[in-house]
């Protein structure tokens, strides 16, 4: 485990995408989809990787939805202090545009924020935010944001003023690499 380079901007994005779900063809409102036996074994790794990587965050900000709640909870054990969680319900099925708002309104004057949401919001927000970077992590996440994935992003100036292309991928993985 390589651990993430030291934060190259003067705010640090966490990026989380919710853990695998049940299916959504399953009688079960959408926001109450609870996480499938894959996403409950991924979760935790999660938590692992963001331990030993040494990320660490001042505020998680976390949908409400039942399966970014247990991704969330599952992956905590792993860590040796846990930030305080904020859930937010606008963060549940958000456009990027929503997500930067959340971010501006509940980041001021916090370095690092993490944000556990769901596809394709998050994944939107990675790849549009993501103007420089490794260039196969740049590829890797234009490809796509696996769940249980985790995007750490390097963003110059205040949350208020995230914009496309500002940002530097500084990480990024999921629990098949």
């Amino acid at each position: 485990m390589v651990p993430v380079p030291e934060r190259a901007g003067e705010r640090r994005l966490v990026l989380v995408r919710h853990a695998k779900a049940v299916s959504k063809d399953r009688p079960v409102d959408d926001f109450d989809r609870p996480l499938s036996k894959r996403g409950r074994a991924d979760a935790p790794h999660t938590g692992r990787w963001l331990a030993d990587a040494g990320v660490t965050c001042d505020l998680v900000l976390c949908s409400p939805a039942s399966r970014t709640r247990q991704t969330w909870q599952l992956a905590v054990p792993a860590l040796t202090e846990p930030p305080p969680v904020v859930y937010d319900e606008r963060i549940y099925d958000a456009a990027p545009s929503v997500l930067v708002a959340v971010l501006a309104e509940r980041g001021h004057r916090l370095g690092c924020l993490m944000l556990v949401g769901h596809n394709p919001g998050i994944h939107e927000l990675a790849a549009g935010l993501c103007g420089s970077g490794p260039p196969d992590l740049l590829a890797r996440l234009k490809a796509r944001f696996a769940t249980s994935g985790v995007a750490v992003i390097d963003l110059p100036g205040d949350w208020a003023r995230s914009a496309p292309g500002s940002g530097a991928l500084a990480a990024l993985w999921s629990p098949g690499d």
